[in-house]
């Protein structure tokens, strides 16, 4: 099926799962990629402080911080 076939049946509300192979479906650039990085203790206990002010693990508010400040830059 040609692509502009499956955005039509897409586009009227169609179910087009059976055309679709989603044992190799992936999000595009959502993949994990682990890195490594240092910051001086103060930081650590400020991140800490928020993370618990917030409800979330210091890893989410840090990705969460990081990720706001590109879509400002971005903006």
């Amino acid at each position: 099926m040609k692509a502009k076939d499956l955005d039509r049946k897409f586009d009227n509300g169609e179910d087009i799962l059976r055309y679709l192979e989603l044992s190799k479906a992936r999000r595009v650039e959502q993949e994990q990629k682990r890195v490594n990085v240092d910051f001086p203790v103060w930081m650590i206990h400020s991140l800490d402080k928020e993370a618990k002010r917030l409800g979330v693990p210091r890893q989410s508010l840090i990705k969460m911080l990081i990720a706001r400040h590109i879509q400002e830059a971005r903006a």
